[in-house]
């Protein structure tokens, strides 16, 4: 019997919205998944993009859910802003605040002073998600970072999810800061690789697998980082986008959901210019991948993946082939 995935792996970097929950409700099997974690000796760290939330709050919203969340398990882009920023100022020194009270208390845990004016000289700026931001925010921030400041953004996350629908996350306001200075921030968060380095380094994982629904942002990052990453199919991106993903946004393995960490992962055999999963096998020509197999059978996918991203290994944007279906 061949091995689960989970067991080539020490550790677990989640994603939250689309993989452990969607909106209020965890998604079917996520919870189960993450609990049995612990019974195989792997490590659980949750890598979360939200700066408005302290990981105290993260962690008891996971845990009201059902799932095994200690706040240190919960590493925020917060976090790594602070990380970072304490790697490049010396102690002590002054940071403009563009964001909420728990940015700022991450930032005065690492020794810098959290600052809110231009008049009391901060030395950088630090921008993360508040959903309280307004124009003299960003104004102060705009002129602090023009008179030459260092700047940090938490996470350029253009679009937040909200009860009624999608809002402009923290991304639309460092672009307003952006526009007005010419300059740009150095990122913390997804899909940049501090995020994701502070979580296996808390955890002291060697093996880390980064666990996302979003491939701009978990995949690209956990790439970035160096590590194996799987794409789940429970939130925001799908198999069609997920063949059609440019090279750097590509995962290592798709999955349907959490639960299939505990199966083996199919090979990816490449034979004769066509590539085997399962069953199922795909080829490409003249940019079509042709796949002999079922729509239904993620296996059919996982081989038309191998065979598209065969075909054209370096792609710098989103590309997507046009399919051809055939039954054994």
């Amino acid at each position: 019997m061949a091995d689960a995935l989970i067991e080539s792996f020490d550790a677990v970097l989640s994603d939250l919205d689309g993989v452990v929950y969607a909106g209020p409700h965890a998604i079917p099997g996520a919870v189960e998944s993450l609990q049995r974690l612990e019974t195989v000796g792997v490590g659980l760290g949750y890598v979360t993009n939200n700066a408005s939330r302290t990981p105290a709050q993260v962690a008891a919203h996971l845990r009201e859910l059902g799932a095994p969340a200690e706040d240190h398990q919960v590493v925020s882009s917060s976090q790594a802003a602070g990380e970072l920023l304490a790697s490049m100022l010396p102690s002590g020194a002054h940071v403009l605040i563009t964001g909420s009270a728990a940015l700022a208390h991450e930032i005065e845990l690492v020794g810098l002073k959290p600052v809110h004016s231009a008049a009391e000289h901060p030395v950088a700026v630090v921008q993360g998600f508040n959903p309280e931001i307004g124009w003299k925010e960003l104004a102060e921030a705009s002129y602090v970072v023009a008179g030459g400041a260092k700047w940090f953004a938490t996470n350029t996350d253009m679009s937040i999810p909200q009860a009624r629908g999608m809002a402009p996350g923290n991304g639309t306001l460092v672009a307003a800061v952006a526009a007005a200075t010419g300059q740009y921030p150095l990122v913390a968060g997804k899909p940049e690789a501090p995020l994701f380095h502070a979580a296996a380094k808390r955890l002291k994982a060697d093996r880390p697998l980064v666990v996302g629904d979003r491939l701009d942002t978990d995949i690209l990052g956990g790439n970035r980082a160096g590590y194996a990453t799987a794409a789940v199919l429970t939130g925001v991106d799908t198999k069609h986008t997920i063949l059609a993903a440019r090279t750097d946004e590509r995962p290592t393995y798709l999955l349907s959901d959490l639960t299939e960490l505990y199966e083996p992962y199919p090979d990816v055999v490449g034979e004769d210019h066509s590539f085997r999963c399962g069953e199922a096998s795909a080829s490409v020509e003249d940019n079509v991948v042709t796949v002999i197999g079922s729509e239904d059978d993620l296996d059919a996918w996982r081989a038309a993946c191998a065979a598209w991203w065969s075909a054209v290994p370096d792609a710098s944007e989103a590309q997507a082939p046009k399919l051809e279906w055939r039954s054994h």
